[in-house]
């Protein structure tokens, strides 16, 4: 089991009709003792919380870290079948629980990879509950999805989204102890940062009951349209959208691993179409799990930019 961070601790929050594991460094529930500014951590496949732990570790000292396992991974619950998976029901589910925990103050927001999506989501929908966005190897659905097909080198990154949407996903990334879902890490990004305790950590998170299905069921549900090797007449849904519907009004800082595998340059190429105030922040040598091998660059800038 992960052991928590010195001066943080571990909450189930329910939410939605689930609990909702929480690692957070409050003092407590209610956001009116606590004047730090808050951040919420999301993270992504095939994480949980502890994805973004080498960079919030850096930030606790002045802000107030919450960083939850999100619907169906690890120690929060795994509600069966893929209409609980929808981007509504996971943007609701953080709403909820920022609102038990804050209340109505705003918080910045930062997310990685379908951490990203959602946070992409959240700052959409609800834009007033959202004072900043930080954003590292995340794509806005707009610009990913026409990435996809306008941009073929993106599309045959992308295949992989087939694998995992396959009904027998689940039981090939179970196999020979995780072997295919450790080696996503290896696979997109050097990965001299994992640990055998970070390998035996996420082993345990992917072995509780029901969670590799749910993980999974984050790409079943998912609108984005992936398209196979030839084919052509692609309907999607998000593709050429109208921008004023995609908005983010609040300051947004993108850091981007110029050396990512999965999601090339070209997926934030229009990122800059939605936005009021962007940051960018490319890194010449970072991969896609930026967060572990480059925790440093990124808190501090984060720090620069909430100020």
């Amino acid at each position: 089991m992960m052991t928590i961070p010195a001066g943080f601790v571990s909450e189930f929050i329910e939410c939605n009709g689930i609990k909702i594991h929480v690692v957070h460094n409050g003092n407590e529930r209610t956001g009116s003792a606590d004047k730090r500014t808050p951040i919420l951590f999301l993270h992504g496949f095939p994480e949980f919380w502890i994805a973004w732990q080498p960079v919030f570790e850096l930030l606790s000292d002045k802000y107030w870290i919450i960083a939850p396992d999100q619907r169906g991974y690890n120690l929060s619950d795994a509600p069966k079948g893929g209409e609980n998976y929808r981007a509504k029901l996971l943007v609701s589910d953080m709403l909820e629980l920022t609102h038990q925990m804050l209340g109505d103050r705003p918080f910045v927001l930062a997310g990685h990879d379908w951490g990203a999506s959602i946070a992409y989501a959240l700052a959409i929908s609800a834009p007033e509950r959202v004072s900043k966005l930080v954003i590292a190897n995340g794509v806005h659905p707009v610009s990913f999805q026409e990435a996809i097909l306008d941009v073929p080198e993106q599309a045959a990154a992308s295949q992989y989204f087939h694998v995992l949407r396959e009904e027998n996903a689940a039981e090939l990334m179970a196999e020979d102890h995780f072997r295919r879902t450790l080696s996503m890490f290896e696979k997109f990004s050097a990965s001299p940062w994992l640990t055998d305790e970070d390998r035996d950590a996420y082993r345990t998170a992917w072995g509780r009951p029901g969670r590799l299905e749910a993980m999974l069921h984050w790409y079943n549900s998912s609108p984005i349209v992936i398209p196979k090797e030839g084919e052509t007449n692609i309907k999607a849904p998000f593709y050429g959208a109208d921008r004023s519907k995609f908005r983010l009004t609040m300051p947004h800082l993108l850091f981007w691993g110029m050396k990512d595998q999965a999601l090339l340059p070209q997926a934030k190429k229009a990122v800059s179409e939605f936005c009021d105030d962007l940051q960018e922040i490319e890194i010449a040598d970072a991969e896609h799990w930026l967060l572990h091998t480059h925790a440093k660059l990124i808190a501090d800038a984060i720090r620069k930019f909430i100020g």
